[in-house]
């Protein structure tokens, strides 16, 4: 994996001295990106000068006194329901019996450097039973150790057990190497990404066969992320986890439910969205690239309903989706974005990240500001939070892992 020059604004407190860069002018869309990606989406804004002027609602409301972490408590609860209520839909806790069956251990996996645990996660609900998989590979250098679980929403072959084929999109070898576990569970097996099927998952554990459904009721990305949750579970027993260090991420849809995942489930210690885009990291109210309304047209299975009613209203929303990445705090969380992908609109997903610094300045963190997006290939390091745009197009590479390698390593998991 190679090395990247980084911008450290602050460091954690505990860690040691960091080193700084000078750093140019920020990420400015490649114009001949913009006129091409304007060409296959039309009808849709790319132009930074078109931007309407918009006004996110306060994630520490004015007058409301949230000046410490535990007043921070019950705005965060509050926040939560609201995204619960009006974006991603209510999810369900631990099924009525959760179970853990490893059908495989091969402790000689990737020539001997790793430990290979293949597991079955069974629940049983109301007479019903719902089984996914879980991949994961542990380094026998180092036990227990932090892993890195995604939440794949590409072909299984991209997290191959066997290795017979390896992918940049999930480069487990180099993690190893690195002294990280690996994991993956795939999304599929939790909810299908289909309108019309996807509710014969997880949902159906729940709901078995009812067809009357809650317009604040939980669809597939809610189901996405109540997975890693399970897996979660699981991690926790095993001895050679370090369940205090496990990072939850995803690419594109994955990386929506990898924030899902974050908010919700507070034993995450790191979050990653990976060009996440519309419905993730970016913000609804910045119109650039893709929009609430054509996300909820062309996806309408992966929020609940309620979230379609906001199609033509945005401003009336009374979240955006910094206010989603600020449940992430005060654990650690890193935002991704590419070149070429303005369809997920890399300018809003660091706007984001920067408008989430109230409540990280709440635990002793420096705010980020919303004119300070970094160049390309500079990663952006601020205590909890990070930040990079790579080269290329809406993809999760060997470059994007490193950089959230180096991050890990910068949290202090590397020793």
């Amino acid at each position: 994996m190679p090395a990247s020059p980084v911008v450290y604004l602050a460091a954690i407190p505990l860690l040691a001295a960091t080193i700084g860069f000078a750093r140019a002018d920020g990420w400015h869309a490649n114009p001949e990106v913009v006129g091409r990606t304007t060409h296959d989406h039309p009808g849709f804004n790319f132009d930074e000068a078109a931007v309407p002027p918009y006004t996110l609602p306060a994630v520490l409301p004015p007058g409301a006194n949230i000046r410490t972490p535990d007043a921070w408590r019950a705005r965060r609860a509050d926040l939560l329901d609201l995204f619960r209520d009006d974006v991603y839909g209510w999810s369900p806790g631990r099924p009525e019996r959760l179970e853990f069956e490893r059908t495989e251990v091969d402790p000689l996996a990737m020539n001997g450097a790793a430990t290979l645990e293949r597991v079955v996660i069974i629940s049983h609900q109301e007479g019903r039973t719902h089984r996914f998989g879980l991949t994961l590979f542990l380094p026998n250098s180092r036990q227990p150790a932090p892993v890195f679980l995604l939440i794949n929403n590409r072909a299984a072959s991209n997290t191959d057990p066997t290795r017979a084929q390896k992918s940049g999109f999930w480069p487990a070898e180099d993690l190893i190497a690195r002294g990280y576990g690996v994991a993956a569970l795939q999304n599929g097996e939790l909810a299908p990404d289909d309108k019309s099927h996807f509710t014969e998952g997880v949902i159906h554990l729940f709901e078995g066969d009812r067809t009357e459904r809650s317009p604040h009721t939980w669809g597939a990305l809610g189901a996405w992320a109540w997975g890693a949750s399970r897996v979660m579970d699981y991690l926790e027993t095993d001895p050679g986890v370090d369940a205090s260090r496990v990072a939850v991420l995803g690419h594109s849809r994955g990386g929506k439910a990898a924030l899902w995942a974050g908010a919700q489930d507070e034993r995450f210690a790191l979050v990653i969205s990976n060009e996440s885009g519309e419905g993730g990291a970016a913000l609804n109210r910045r119109t650039f690239g893709e929009t609430v309304k054509a996300i909820n047209d062309v996806f309408p299975h992966w929020f609940d309903a309620t979230y379609k009613t906001y199609n033509d209203r945005v401003k009336d929303l009374p979240v955006d989706q910094h206010m989603l990445l600020s449940l992430i705090a005060p654990r650690a969380l890193y935002v991704a974005s590419a070149d070429e992908d303005l369809w997920s609109d890399p300018r809003g997903e660091f706007e984001s990240l920067a408008a989430s610094s109230p409540v990280f300045e709440l635990y002793g963190d420096p705010a980020i500001a919303a004119d300070a997006m970094p160049p390309l290939e500079t990663p952006l390091v601020v205590g909890r939070r990070g930040y990079h745009i790579r080269r290329g197009v809406h993809n999760l590479t060997p470059y994007d892992w490193a950089r959230f390698a180096d991050f890990a390593d910068h949290l202090g998991w590397k020793q």
